[in-house]
């Protein structure tokens, strides 16, 4: 399925009430791209990142998970799906989500507001549909879940090039793409449940 084909079918499935649009993919994948895309092609329609639930580096160092940030096991899975649940009921004129800021490397509370207007809420992350606890409690949520597929060796290309970007050396980044993310990838593929749709392009 295209971008297309997906934002045509999601706009002629759109309800009344408010729905929630899950979208996975391995690191790299363009999850984030996707649903930036997406939100600007349909009416009302508002993005919750998955990584403003990253736990915060001095907690990772004291649990020895620094080297595997953005691993399943360094997200408050916890605090995520109860912001679901509080943005499915949507009772309040607006609701304020955390976001994760790269360049700092850290979750900034607060740092997007939700309102009571928007009718599709895309939350976009790997592990959204790992078929294992806790983020198993998650699925129920979702009305609709969407999964990117791009080739491995795209993948690394792609994380080499961000990483570069951000100044790191030869090292640092094979440390970071083949130490974490693509393993990430890996186990994200092999251990979620199937989406509704796959995007390919």
């Amino acid at each position: 399925m295209t971008f297309d084909d997906l934002a045509r079918r999601l706009a002629e499935t759109a309800t009344p009430v408010r729905r929630i649009v899950a979208v996975v993919g391995a690191p790299g994948s363009g999850k984030s791209t996707l649903a930036e895309r997406l939100a600007a092609a349909l009416p009302g329609a508002a993005v919750l990142p998955m990584d403003g639930y990253h736990y915060d580096d001095g907690l990772l160092v004291a649990r020895g998970l620094r080297a595997r940030k953005g691993a399943p096991e360094t997200f408050d899975v916890g605090g995520l799906q109860s912001m679901l649940q509080r943005l499915r009921r949507n009772e309040e004129d607006e609701i304020a989500v955390p976001a994760f800021d790269r360049d700092l490397e850290i979750s900034r509370a607060g740092a997007r507001m939700i309102g009571r207007e928007v009718k599709t809420l895309i939350v976009e992350g790997n592990y959204l549909l790992l078929a294992a606890p806790p983020w198993l409690q998650l699925h129920a949520l979702y009305d609709v879940a969407v999964s990117l597929d791009v080739p491995e060796a795209e993948l690394r290309r792609r994380l080499i090039a961000r990483w570069r970007g951000y100044g790191l050396s030869d090292q640092e980044i094979a440390a970071k793409v083949e130490g974490n993310d693509l393993p990430n990838g890996r186990f994200m593929r092999e251990n979620s449940k199937p989406a509704d749709f796959i995007v390919s392009d």
